[in-house]
């Protein structure tokens, strides 16, 4: 793709981040738009909230179940980028306007002790690097209209990331068996979505080892104090304004997400 070409995809994003409206697949109306283009399109509006005052803090991983990766023709997972402004408290309020046709998925989250910035970080680099794991919830949210999105179209819009939250217990690995850890979501008390960490890469250390991997290849490697969602445990879920969701893992307890009836409304557990 030509570099304006690249320029606009992201512009276009941006701009409907910041009106809350949509737009078009971008597969559809850019020519020679591939992974790497799309990678480059991500890294536009990356630079361009960092040169608006924000900082990163971590990345998200993405695509980390075998049968979404069929459905979207990849063989792999896919990242994107964890800013200051999208992480809320367990049970803290989630606005509603901040969020952009948001569905919710379970995840363990990592906070790195120690950076990776070996060439091809192993799995044991991973674990000694990993300080703890904590309960997480991460609302998605995509910029694409109808969420008619493919691989170009989510990794373009970092990974159709939104908000996360993150619960409140932390935990040692040797605390945890990542591999079985059940995981069952609730709206309300009822429940919508169960998984296991098999779900996520057949164990959700495999995804860090993979974007540890990744970042370093890329010259930005994880550090000490990086937060990484690994990916989802089960399915995601449609949510709408007034719901609460709570999430537990076996072995990390339990983190809930309280979604805003509206600007000046708050909502009771």
């Amino acid at each position: 793709m030509k570099p304006e070409s690249l320029q606009l995809a992201a512009q276009q994003l941006r701009d409907a981040a910041t009106s809350g409206d949509f737009i078009a697949p971008l597969r559809e109306r850019f020519e020679g738009l591939d992974i790497e283009a799309a990678y480059a399109i991500q890294q536009h509006n990356t630079e361009a909230r960092l040169a608006a005052g924000h900082r990163i803090v971590g990345r998200k991983i993405g695509l980390t179940s075998r049968v979404v990766q069929a459905q979207l023709g990849v063989d792999q997972p896919d990242y994107g980028a964890l800013f200051d402004d999208m992480g809320y408290g367990n049970g803290e309020p989630i606005p509603w306007a901040r969020l952009q046709q948001p569905k919710v998925e379970a995840e363990v989250a990592f906070v790195l002790g120690q950076d990776l910035a070996m060439v091809n970080p192993t799995q044991v680099d991973v674990l000694r690097a990993i300080d703890h794991a904590v309960a997480a919830l991460e609302v998605v949210g995509s910029r694409i209209a109808d969420w008619n999105i493919g691989i170009i179209d989510t990794i373009a819009d970092n990974a159709s990331s939104g908000v996360y939250v993150l619960g409140s217990t932390p935990r040692r690995l040797e605390d945890l068996d990542l591999d079985l850890c059940g995981m069952v979501m609730e709206r309300r008390g009822e429940p919508v979505s169960v998984g296991v960490g098999r779900a996520c890469l057949g164990n959700p250390l495999n995804a860090v080892v993979w974007l540890a991997r990744k970042m370093a290849k890329l010259g930005q490697p994880l550090k000490a104090g990086d937060l990484v969602l690994s990916g989802a445990l089960g399915p995601m879920v449609p949510v709408q304004p007034g719901d609460v969701i709570e999430a537990r893992i076996n072995g990390l307890g339990s983190v809930q997400a309280v979604f805003q009836l509206s600007a000046n409304d708050e909502v009771s557990a």
